[in-house]
């Protein structure tokens, strides 16, 4: 137990490594987990229980660790969908109702524990984020703006009166969770690793109230095309009688509870052959909101249309992203109300979000009427718009926006 001791001493002070940094507590785990079944009965028979050798054991690995994550899984990264595929590491913290959270820790990817009272599973007390990391030709990954999910994930907090993580903490959190999952990162050009941050009332609550206890937690899978269609053309309904959020709900943050609203419009728009519904607002019925999980643009000239924020749309990253592109472009961007009716003389519909990145639209049925676009591929416009955002995703032109953050 000495020896273990010293090892789990060296473990706890980071610095007598080297810098380690996001494998520090990756590595206290492989300490427990392997080396404590083999290593130390090794050298338990070698009689080398000094405090050198177990330095040179728990480096040893630290660095194994390192080159194993390094290396990428045994998948076929030609057909990724979008779905879950379980990976090693998930990140978790806590914190109390009116505290803040402290230093969290990576644990292995399974399932938690929650008591049936937990307010995210009484009351919906409970948001997601969603970003993603691409693998560089070079081998290094980039994250896309990691600090606009912690500010939105902060704003929809403070609406559903919860404590969340600082934008360091959830930033720190993203990076150490990419990177002790690093293997499940796709190689360049065969998708991404989806990196999902969760915030949850975890504690346990029976009256309506916020929750005593809440979670933060991370865990990743790799991905690829959102839409079965991939990036051919998708085919749209809009939806004129159910609605996906009312002025002053909560359909302008991401919490849980506005997904599974969609699900049933969604459901019967899929077994009609549609990929996605479109909604409208719910007080005119008349102006364009979003899809289900994507925010929607609709081009005409060089004029590019999309639904103001106000409270009901969700404020997607990718959205003001292509808004950014599109005016360094020479493209003039209107967010305001757009009526439905725009989409009869539309040259181009598409689609943008996290997911799907930004996916063409092929039709949109509206009262039994189906409006075609293009039916080959991308319009001229979101082809321009897609291929500059990706490219800056991945690397493969120079970042002059600032939003791409690289992991070595």
């Amino acid at each position: 137990m000495t020896n273990l001791k010293v090892c789990f001493d060296l473990v706890e002070s980071p610095s007598s490594f080297v810098k380690v940094r996001s494998h520090y507590n990756l590595a206290k785990q492989v300490v427990v987990e392997r080396w404590q079944r083999s290593r130390l009965e090794q050298a338990q028979e070698n009689n080398c229980g000094g405090r050198l050798c177990y330095l040179f054991c728990a480096l040893t690995k630290c660095v194994e660790c390192s080159s194993e994550a390094s290396e990428l899984a045994d998948i076929e990264w030609d057909n990724l969908g979008f779905g879950l595929l379980p990976t090693d590491y998930m990140y978790m913290m806590k914190c109390s109702q009116g505290g803040n959270f402290s230093k969290g820790e990576l644990q292995r990817f399974g399932n938690i524990e929650l008591n049936p009272s937990a307010g995210v599973l009484n009351y919906g007390q409970g948001l997601f984020e969603g970003l993603k990391a691409y693998r560089k030709e070079d081998g290094n990954i980039l994250l896309f703006r990691p600090e606009e999910n912690a500010l939105r994930m902060r704003q929809g907090a403070e609406r559903m009166c919860m404590p969340a993580p600082t934008v360091d903490q959830f930033v720190e959190a993203v990076k150490e969770t990419v990177l002790a999952n690093k293997r499940w990162v796709p190689p360049p050009g065969k998708g991404s690793l989806y990196i999902r941050p969760l915030l949850m009332g975890s504690g346990a609550v029976l009256g309506l109230a916020p929750a005593p206890e809440y979670t933060f937690l991370i865990y990743v899978s790799p991905v690829g095309n959102y839409f079965k269609e991939g990036v051919a053309p998708i085919n749209l309904i809009v939806e004129h009688e159910l609605h996906r959020a009312t002025p002053g709900g909560t359909g302008g943050v991401k919490t849980i509870g506005n997904y599974a609203a969609v699900l049933k419009a969604q459901s019967a728009a899929k077994a009609k052959g549609y990929s996605d519904v479109l909604y409208l607002d719910c007080v005119h019925k008349k102006y364009l909101e979003e899809v289900s999980s994507c925010n929607i643009f609709v081009v005409k000239g060089n004029v590019i249309s999309t639904p103001a924020i106000k409270g009901t749309i969700l404020p997607g990253i990718t959205r003001k992203s292509i808004i950014d592109v599109a005016r360094s472009q020479g493209f003039q961007v209107e967010e305001r109300f757009v009526p439905v009716d725009e989409l009869l003389d539309a040259d181009e519909v598409f689609c943008t979000g996290t997911a799907v990145v930004v996916s063409p639209v092929g039709s949109i049925t509206y009262k039994g009427k189906r409006v075609p676009y293009g039916v080959d591929g991308f319009g001229a416009v979101a082809q321009q718009l897609y291929s500059v955002l990706t490219r800056l995703q991945m690397g493969l032109i120079d970042d002059k926006m600032n939003w791409t953050v690289e992991l070595s």
